[in-house]
């Protein structure tokens, strides 16, 4: 349910072939999560977050950011009272680590995987 701006995973091969554009050659997705409008794409490579802009959406920004950037990571998983789980990123050079919020449905544990799995190679 992304209706309150919480990410939901959507089928990685479907986000394959709608971001291929976006791809190196040879580049698999292995996650991704839909936030209302916004995208998490869970590559080999990189983490790549699509960020619609505007009221139609038209104008889109990808930040790409390679794993080596990413520092370290935290997930919280949610709670009785909380719902949502959330994602927090911490790429070299900024203070300011990146967050994505989770629907309960939506393998927190996982996500961290993905990452663990990236991160350490």
């Amino acid at each position: 349910m992304a209706l309150f701006g919480n990410a939901h995973s959507i089928d990685s091969t479907q986000a394959q072939q709608e971001y291929a554009r976006l791809l190196g050659h040879g580049e698999q997705v292995h996650a991704a999560y839909l936030l209302i409008r916004d995208t998490i794409l869970f590559t080999d490579r990189r983490l790549i977050l699509v960020d619609k802009q505007g009221i139609t959406g038209k104008k889109v920004e990808y930040h790409s950011v390679p794993y080596r950037s990413i520092t370290h990571f935290a997930v919280e998983t949610a709670g009785t009272f909380d719902l949502d789980a959330e994602l927090k990123i911490w790429i070299s050079g900024s203070a300011t680590p990146i967050e994505k919020t989770f629907t309960k449905g939506v393998d927190i544990y996982e996500v961290q995987a993905i990452l663990t799995q990236f991160v350490a190679k």
